[in-house]
């Protein structure tokens, strides 16, 4: 009898997306653990092909983080809805789609859930999706060339990551999110690239604005 597969999850939650073309709207959050351009620990940071992530994605401590069979997460991301409205799920990591599989999409869609994800783009998207998300990263082979936005952290200091690089894919939202570093405010110059080209919109992390999850 072959095992049914289980998803490592490091949290999940209801709240408010707080960035891109969705920003505002109610979601549940499925964090899936672990990623393919960085161990998440701090020793290997230096050597990642990301170097600036800030979110957890080890394990499975967080809040309603555990191994979970394709229906028990989907019967755990319902039960975080509130109910009414469009029932929207964001699956983001770390890497969500190390994991992240048509059978559990299925079955999130089941449930009525719209299903997006949001991804590092290193990664073929399953056809299903019904949001894709992608936030490419200088010296990662960028696989997923069509979705529906483009996020792009700003600035990468590498020219692999230059916004002009990927104008020409296919989105339908552009978007610059100011990077977050520490003593550094790097707002103006992203608003500054958006007006010089229009193309491009801001995204800002309005969850952190709001101080939400």
């Amino acid at each position: 009898m072959t095992k049914e597969r289980t998803y490592k999850v490091k949290e999940a939650f209801y709240t408010l997306q707080g960035e891109g073309a969705q920003a505002g709207r109610a979601a549940v959050f499925l964090r899936f653990t672990g990623c393919n351009l960085w161990s998440g620990r701090e020793e290997d940071r230096h050597d990642a092909v990301c170097k600036f992530c800030d979110t957890d994605f080890i394990g499975t401590d967080g809040k309603n983080g555990g191994r979970y069979t394709r229906v028990q997460c989907a019967d755990l991301v319902q039960s975080l809805w509130p109910g009414g409205g469009k029932p929207y799920v964001v699956c983001t990591g770390g890497e969500p789609l190390l994991q992240l599989d048509e059978p559990l999409i299925g079955e999130l869609q089941h449930r009525g859930f719209e299903v997006a994800v949001e991804t590092n783009g290193t990664i073929p998207v399953p056809g299903s999706i019904d949001w894709v998300c992608v936030s490419p990263k200088a010296n990662a082979d960028l696989v997923v060339t069509k979705g529906d936005e483009l996020k792009l952290v700003f600035p990468q200091s590498e020219p692999q990551a230059h916004p002009q690089l990927f104008v020409g894919l296919d989105f339908a939202h552009f978007f610059l999110q100011p990077k977050d570093e520490a003593g550094k405010d790097n707002t103006p110059a992203t608003v500054a690239y958006c007006m010089a080209h229009p193309q491009w919109r801001v995204s800002l992390q309005t969850h952190k604005i709001m101080n939400i999850d």
